[in-house]
Order: C-alpha cells, then structure tokens, then sequence
C-alpha cells in the first residue's frame, strides 16, 4: 500500500523585508501565488492532506493555498516562537497518524515535487528523518549540514560553526521529511534554550539521533530552494522561474528566438512547432496550438490561439480571445471576449470586443466595434467571406451578415443581409478653391492675433 504523507507547509511569517501591504507568499510567481506554486508542488509529489500554518492575511492564503486533489486544514500560528513551535501548530494533524511528515515553506515557489519525493523515498527504503539541502555557492549565513559515515550528525549554525565547520558547503533548506510514528514525540522535545528563546526546528537531527534513528541528508540545486523576503529576491526567483520554464518548453518543441524576452505565466501552453518572436508576454490562460507564429511585443491573457494563426507585432489579446486555424491579428489590433473565425485577417489598428467573426472575413484596418454604451456590452455578429472597408464603426448590438460588404468609412448601425453592399456615410462633396479660402482666413486670423499681442 502506498504510504501516507502529512504536508506542514509554514506560511505564517510577517514578511517584514518585503515592505508589503500583504502577506510574501501571496505575492505572485509567473501568475500564481508563491503559496500556490509550493502547494502545486506537494500535491505532484502524491501527498493528499496538508496543513497550513498562517498568520498574516490568514483568510487570503489560505484560498490561495487550496489546491485540487488534495485535503488542505489551517491553523493560525499568533506566536512567533520559532519554526520548531510552527510546526507543532499541525499537532493535531500530526498525530492522526501518518506514515511520514513533510515540512516545507510557503515562499519557496521554485521546489518541485520531484525533490520531494526523493525524500520521501529515503524514509521508504529505512531513514527516519531526511533533511534537504544544497551545495551553496556562497554558505555564508546558512546553516551547514555535517555529515559522518553518510549519516546526518548535526545542523550547525554559521553563526555557532567553528572555522573548520564554516568551510563546508553543504548547507540547509529547512525542508524535511519526518517518521510519521516517531514525529511528535521529538518535536515535542525541542527546547527553547538558547539566545533567541525560540523553538528550532533544526534541533530535530541531534534529538531524533539521540533516540537511535537514521538521519540522512539528500540534496537539490540551490536555485530551487531558494525563499524570498525581498522584491529584490522575488525578481530573482521570477528570472529563475521563467529561464526554467523556457528551457523545458523548448525543448519540448517551441522555437523562441529571444528566450531571455519572453515571459510565460504558469498555465502557458505553447505546442510544438509554435515560433515565438521577441518581448511577447503571455499572461495566465494562454494556449497557443501547433504551427502558430506570435510576433514581437504582443501581449496575450486568457487567449486561445489555434493552429497555423498570427498574432502581431505589437498586438493584444485579451480574455475571451479565440483565434481560429490560420486566421490573423495584425499589428496593433486589440482582441476582446471576440472568436476570429478560420482564416479570417484583422490586419491592423482595429479593435475587435464582444464579437464573433465568420470563417475567411477581412477587416479593414482602423474599424471597430463599438460594444460599449457607457452602461452594457452588446455583441457584434459577422458573417462568413465578410468584407469590412478600413476606419468603418460597427454600432452594436449589430449583425454583418455572409457575403457582406461594408464600404471603407461607414458607421453602421443597422443590420446588414446576406451579400449586401452598406454604406454609412455621407455623400462626398468638393468645393473648388474653398481649400485655398479656409487657409487665407486662418493665416488672417492668426497675423490680427499675433499683431494685437
């Protein structure tokens, strides 16, 4: 049978450093909450009941933290005495039994839940607590993680480390894996005698080797366990975020010819063969299928974008933008809660809201639709092999039907059939030499001004 696994993930810090009206782990990573990011990860590595110990914005976390798929309680933490004391607030949880206990930390959004489950495994195959670290670039600060006869005998402090001490690299995350049967028992042992009178949870290696257990370390990149107090390391791990993901979507197939421009949201979909040109920004809800291209400084959120279509240069997609097989937005063009059909072309400098275009329609440039009468939304309907003429005005709620031509310059405001031809405009006039006359009355105008200054 599979073994059973508590998640602690702690997330009840102040988040003082990060200088915010809320709480660190609710600020976002490509999108998504560092919480969720971390809580994404615990679920993945198969682990179905977590706790989350809270503080600041309780309630806002705690929406952010809930996950599919997984059981997620909550307890608040109002004391900060030490993460030794944060994780005893699962108490509870903890002693329903568990074949093993995570503890992990809600601002470390770059963990995967492969990492995880190599703790895990350790505890499968006889450890009774497995400590995660890292090979630090630079340890100082962190603490070191001493190993002898490839047992865990101690994290020690930089602060508290001896010189010879202070020259290892291997150093801890503060993430464990924890016996189950034998978790509170020893958390319960942790003291708070020393400076700080706070309860570490790193005392938890010398109390469990005290009582005879296998302790062990396993390591993971440093750059995936790193957490974030500052906006500065939140752009940090914004970057990591996004070189990573960009890695793995090209190589699943995705061209980009500027990666380090290109930024993804957590939920981005990009199929294979998809080509991406520099400066695009993908917001969350983004699917682009097989064959697409996305031209340089565009910007799509809550999008679909369906095989063999164009987006751009510089166009925008907004939520509800649906573009069929090889239809185009051109550059300059705003898409809205709008489905373009296949094959049909909004070139440029158009906006398209709260409507539906038919299979192989052409809309001229500068033509919108105007959806909006300062109080509703209404939609806008047209047709297939539809023509719109450049700069025409589409009064919704308005219906352009098959066929259909609508003369460049018209504001529509009425229906218009099946292959019909509507203009919207007024009859051209031209006045001979009136140009000449409104130019010298002008150039009058502004000599008597100028002469009576």
């Amino acid at each position: 049978m599979a073994r059973t696994c508590l998640a602690v993930i702690l997330a009840a810090g102040d988040s003082t450093r990060m200088k915010s009206s809320m709480s660190k782990v609710l600020h976002p990573i490509a999108g998504l909450p560092m919480i969720s990011h971390v809580m994404r990860a615990v679920r993945d590595a198969e682990i179905k009941d977590a706790v989350l110990v809270l503080g600041r914005d309780a309630d806002a976390v705690a929406k952010a933290g809930a996950v599919e798929g997984m059981a997620v309680s909550t307890v608040l933490q109002t004391e900060r005495k030490g993460t030794g004391h944060a994780v005893l607030m699962a108490r509870d949880a903890i002693a329903k039994g568990f074949d093993e206990v995570l503890v992990t930390y809600g601002d470390v959004p770059l963990v995967r839940s492969e990492t995880f489950q190599n703790a895990r495994s350790l505890l499968s195959s006889g450890a009774d607590l497995v400590v995660i670290g890292f090979e630090a670039a630079d340890p100082t600060g962190y603490g070191r993680l001493l190993v002898e006869d490839g047992q865990l005998v101690a994290i020690r402090e930089h602060k508290d480390a001896t010189e010879e001490e202070r020259k290892v690299t291997r150093c801890n995350s503060g993430l464990m894996v924890i016996n189950g049967a034998r978790a509170l028992g020893w958390l319960e042992k942790i003291d708070n005698k020393n400076a700080k009178g706070e309860y570490y949870l790193t005392d938890l290696v010398e109390i469990a080797r005290a009582d005879g257990a296998k302790v062990v370390a396993v390591d993971a990149p440093e750059a995936e366990l790193a957490g974030c107090n500052t906006r500065a390391e939140l752009a940090l791990l914004e970057a990591s975020w996004q070189n990573r993901r960009r890695h793995e979507i090209m190589l699943s197939g995705v061209s980009m010819i500027a990666p380090e421009t290109v930024f993804l949201a957590f939920d981005t979909v990009l199929q294979q063969d998809v080509l991406v040109e520099p400066n695009v920004v993908f917001g969350p809800g983004v699917t682009v299928e097989s064959g697409a291209v996305i031209h340089a400084f565009s910007h799509l959120e809550g999008a679909h974008v369906a095989s063999g279509a164009t987006v751009g240069p510089f166009a925008r997609l907004r939520p509800g933008a649906d573009l069929g097989p090889d239809s185009k937005v051109g550059n300059f063009c705003e898409v809205k809660k709008a489905t373009i059909g296949e094959g049909a072309k909004v070139n440029h400098l158009t906006y398209i809201g709260d409507a539906s275009i038919g299979a192989g329609s052409n809309i001229g440039a500068g033509t919108i639709t105007c959806n909006y009468d300062g109080i509703n939304k209404h939609e806008t309907r047209i047709g297939e092999n539809a023509f719109i003429g450049s700069n025409s005005a589409l009064v919704a709620p308005v219906s352009i039907g098959n066929g259909a031509y609508v003369a460049s310059g018209s504001v529509i405001t009425e229906n218009v059939p099946d292959d019909a031809l509507a203009f919207g405009r007024a009859r051209q006039e031209v006045k001979p030499d009136r140009a000449k006359q409104v130019r010298e009355r002008a150039l009058a105008f502004k000599a008597a001004k100028k002469a009576g200054q």
